[in-house]
């Protein structure tokens, strides 16, 4: 089994005094004898054009008059949106070129200028802190498997309350995500920058590598690994697959969520193959989704992480439970989403969904009249009156239903986790458990599977006495469905990021949806 990181707790926000986002001595300040801004009012058909709710809004609470009279302020502003590429947010998207431009001059700006230049800082300056609290693109408008809530800040209390308090420097504490895995993901942006150029020959080769061949392709890839710092010499950079090399191979497959048993195989090979600037770009994909995710927790939760292929179940901070899971295929993928557990089912029925029944159940029906039968499931009709498969209607498959009676081998297996949800998925055990073994789990309709599902729901229920795993063992015997409530509040995140860092060396998982390169696009569109 993979080593699983310990990532997700919320973070202890780090006070602004104790770490300054910006250090104010070095923002230099004019000769106080220069020009400094004036009150001029503004014309409010000149915010218009903007087309910003909260724009207007802002300057409507300070009786429509420009904001930004301090130097201190906007270099304050301008230091911020400068250096948000730390957030993996690009500075021009903030005009900054201009805004600095306009700063530059800002003593020989005559009083329409100052007013264009009060208007464009507040622009932009809202819009990062937007981008920053919710990303700067819409998940919802991206994929139509992932619904995530949107949540909301008073920008025009926040931004009124920092200037009240002088305390602007201070500001995207408020808006950034709080949970440590953004922050673990702002450090891995920050070691990927300080690695040099890379100039690194992919890796050809095709096969298995295994320890002690002797390889053509052994050089590049010792190259790649003295890059990245799993090899820390490079005394042997020959073709030799030596035992240095083997122990290097080990920690990186580890740091890639491989199994580490040190054979060069395809996953490897392509991990090797991911250049500086491909890493670059996937942690800064993984900050937006950050972004999109929650801002705070529940009380108690259970976390997945699609592509790690992990649940987590945290309560009161601390992580109570692990297990491996099996997710959905890329072609049916597991959607994302924020819920709430509801109520757990022993001995569950299987209806096939209409996803299934079109493009497997119905045509391997035709072919057999039988082959339902014998996987255990029923054919009902509109009056749940048993439906024997000689006098199925192949013109009208829909007209029916395909029910899997309870049982061991149920695709469903002994129990399920209901949850509310758009998508019809549901935690289940499975009758395919072997599949846990392997390291590629991307292999469900959309579901979660999870490995030993009875540890997990011998959690949520809380009741030892009534429910051991004597109790359960006995529900489970009957083959009778049994509904029960889980009255311990449970949220459920199911969520989709691909890097991070630990112990500060950059981990990386496969973007086994593919939705890394396309995002990065379009962030930087």
């Amino acid at each position: 089994m993979n080593k699983f990181y310990l990532f997700i707790v919320f973070a202890v926000l780090i006070s602004c005094k104790k770490e300054p986002i910006l250090n104010l001595d070095s923002l230099k300040i004019s000769d106080p004898t220069d020009k400094e801004g004036e009150v001029i009012e503004i014309d409010t058909l000149l915010i218009t054009p903007f087309k910003s709710k909260s724009l207007m809004d802002f300057y409507r609470s300070r009786d429509n008059q420009t904001v930004w009279q301090s130097e201190k302020n906007r270099k304050i502003i301008l230091k911020i949106i400068k250096e948000c590429e730390r957030e993996g947010l690009n500075p021009s998207d903030y005009n900054i070129s201009k805004l600095e431009d306009l700063e530059k001059k800002f003593s020989e700006l005559d009083e329409e200028e100052q007013l264009n230049y009060d208007l464009l800082l507040t622009y932009n300056f809202e819009k990062y802190l937007i981008h920053l609290h919710n990303g700067k693109l819409n998940p919802r408008k991206l994929y139509n498997n992932w619904d995530l809530p949107v949540d909301e800040l008073d920008m025009n209390s926040i931004l009124n309350n920092a200037l009240e308090k002088d305390s602007l420097i201070c500001i995207t504490e408020k808006f950034e995500p709080k949970a440590l895995t953004y922050k673990k993901i702002i450090k891995a942006l920050e070691l990927i920058n300080g690695f040099p150029e890379d100039k690194t020959q992919q890796v050809d080769t095709t096969g298995i590598i295994r320890r002690n061949h002797k390889n053509r392709a052994i050089v590049n890839i010792k190259k790649k690994l003295l890059y990245w710092k799993d090899l820390d010499s490079k005394d042997s950079i020959n073709s030799v697959y030596d035992d240095k090399t083997f122990e290097a191979v080990k920690k990186f497959q580890t740091r890639h969520g491989l199994i580490s048993d040190g054979v060069i195989g395809k996953s490897t090979i392509k991990a090797l193959n991911f250049t500086k600037e491909e890493r670059k770009h996937q942690i800064i994909v993984n900050l937006e989704r950050w972004r999109w995710f929650a801002k705070s927790f529940a009380q108690n939760y259970v976390l997945i992480n699609i592509p790690n292929y992990s649940l987590n179940v945290v309560e009161d901070q601390n992580v109570t439970m692990s297990k491996r899971i099996v997710v959905g295929k890329n072609k049916r993928r597991t959607p994302v989403l924020t819920s709430v557990l509801q109520t757990i089912v022993f001995n569950p029925t299987w209806t096939v969904p209409p996803t299934i029944l079109k493009e497997d159940i119905i045509p391997e029906l035709i072919k057999n009249r039988n082959y339902l039968k014998n996987k255990g499931i029923g054919i009902y009709d509109s009056d749940t009156n048993e439906v024997d498969p000689k006098n199925w209607n192949e013109k009208r498959p829909r007209g029916y239903r395909y029910i899997q009676k309870p049982g061991y081998y149920n695709a469903l297996g002994v129990v399920k986790i209901n949850f509310p949800n758009r998508y019809s998925v549901y935690l289940h055990d499975t009758n395919h458990r072997d599949l846990f073994e392997r390291n590629f789990r991307s292999l469900s309709s959309g579901c979660v599977r999870i490995e030993e599902p009875l540890e997990l729901v011998e959690l949520l229920l809380e009741n030892p006495k009534k429910y051991s795993r004597e109790k359960m063992d006995s529900i489970i015997a009957t083959k009778k469905t049994l509904f029960i409530g889980i009255t311990k509040r449970y949220a459920i995140y199911q969520w989709y990021w691909t890097a991070w860092s630990e112990n500060d060396e950059l981990i990386f998982r496969d973007d086994i949806y593919n939705l890394d390169t396309d995002l990065y696009n379009q962030l930087r569109n």
